[in-house]
């Protein structure tokens, strides 16, 4: 017997080039988020041209900018997936959480004159209150009750913005936070590279934070809960409380979301407490994959990047020139969007985070080749399976 024999009988029959490729292999499925996270952190310091995805070089302010919100989004949509994939609660009321994050932190700063940092503490915690009361009134209906209770809260919260009580909210043009009352360091254009790392703390927080909560006890539950709820409560559990849990978490999560946008935008927007967001955020977690670790997060960084760049195409001369037949519905960033959507969801049902597990059943799945399809066929004459 041969020393090449004796070695694949010890390693149980596989060629060493095939383990030194599994072991390859493992190793960057385990160490790639770490590898993705280091190349975000030094993208400022690039100017690596992106002809197609981005306007300018990787590291310039216009695409650092663009990159920071899709970021943010990112973000957004894994916190708000601990409602939906995580525990089966679909709530179209996630933005009202969002907007008193940034409208609050706003409101301490101009109305009360506090530091930024105390105003930013301040201002998440209305978040967390707000979503703690919204959320014990709300979870004590189930199903689409519990959606349209949400919902109804969202519309009250978005009709109180745009009417400005008292001339705190700013109405409909939204309310600027003057430069003066922010960080330096996070103010202008030379600060942008600032500000996108500020969002990718944030984006790494929350994959932190949701990552941790559902490896506990507690989501455990919630997937019990999502699964079969009346078995949870016949395990001696009360559902309501584990609910609230996951409520109150990703509500902070979205309220800390705002006070990034707050920086990153320079102000508080009306448009972020309109029921249209959630459904943005819901489409996001869709089209990446909802209940799992990183698809809501590519889905909001893909629909966020989409948004931007379909409608700078929308606008575009090579758009204009087209025939009215095709330039009318190319013109509009909501055809095109809509159109991803569409064709995502039908080609990759799960989301994006079922497309490397389809790619790798692919590749093993074999070909029929001739001989096989004939004795197929044979057997199928023959009346044999």
């Amino acid at each position: 017997m041969s020393t090449a024999t004796e070695t694949q009988h010890r390693t149980g029959g596989e060629n060493p080039a095939a383990q030194a490729s599994g072991s390859a292999v493992r190793l960057l499925r385990r160490w790639w988020p770490a590898a993705v996270l280091l190349a975000l952190a030094l993208a400022p310091f690039s100017a690596l041209p992106l002809p197609g995805l981005l306007d300018g070089p990787l590291g310039s302010p216009g695409s650092l900018q663009l990159l920071a919100t899709c970021l943010l989004f990112g973000a957004l949509a894994t916190g708000y997936d601990l409602l939906l994939g995580r525990t089966g609660l679909l709530s179209f009321g996630h933005a009202l959480y969002f907007a008193a994050g940034s409208y609050a932190t706003n409101m301490f700063l101009l109305e009360a004159g506090l530091p930024f940092a105390v105003s930013a503490l301040l201002g998440v915690c209305c978040g967390v209150v707000l979503a703690l009361v919204l959320g014990s009134v709300s979870l004590r209906v189930t199903g689409i009750g519990f959606s349209m209770v949400t919902l109804a809260f969202a519309q009250a919260g978005s009709i109180l913005v745009s009417r400005n009580p008292g001339g705190l909210t700013g109405g409909e043009e939204g309310r600027a936070a003057p430069a003066e009352l922010l960080p330096s360091g996070l103010v202008g254009i030379e600060n942008t590279a600032n500000l996108y790392w500020l969002a990718l703390g944030y984006l790494v927080l929350t994959l932190a934070v949701v990552h941790r909560a559902v490896n506990s006890p507690t989501g455990r539950v919630w997937e019990g809960i999502k699964e079969n709820e009346r078995r949870v409560e016949v395990l001696g559990l009360k559902p309501y409380g584990f609910k609230l849990t996951a409520f109150v978490l990703a509500g902070t999560l979205a309220a800390l979301g705002g006070l990034v946008h707050l920086l990153l935008t320079g102000g508080s927007t009306p448009q972020t407490t309109t029921s249209d967001f959630t459904l943005s955020l819901l489409v996001m977690v869709v089209l990446g994959g909802s209940g799992t670790r990183w698809g809501p997060m590519a889905g909001g960084i893909l629909y966020t990047w989409a948004d931007h760049r379909l409608g700078d195409l929308a606008g575009s001369g090579a758009v204009a020139e087209l025939p009215a037949v095709l330039r009318v519905p190319l013109s509009q960033p909501l055809f095109l969007l809509g159109v991803l959507f569409v064709a995502v969801v039908h080609l990759l049902p799960g989301g994006l985070a079922r497309l490397p597990s389809r790619l790798r059943g692919a590749r093993r799945t074999p070909a029929p080749t001739a001989e096989t399809s004939r004795d197929g066929k044979s057997r199928k004459e023959n009346g044999r399976p």
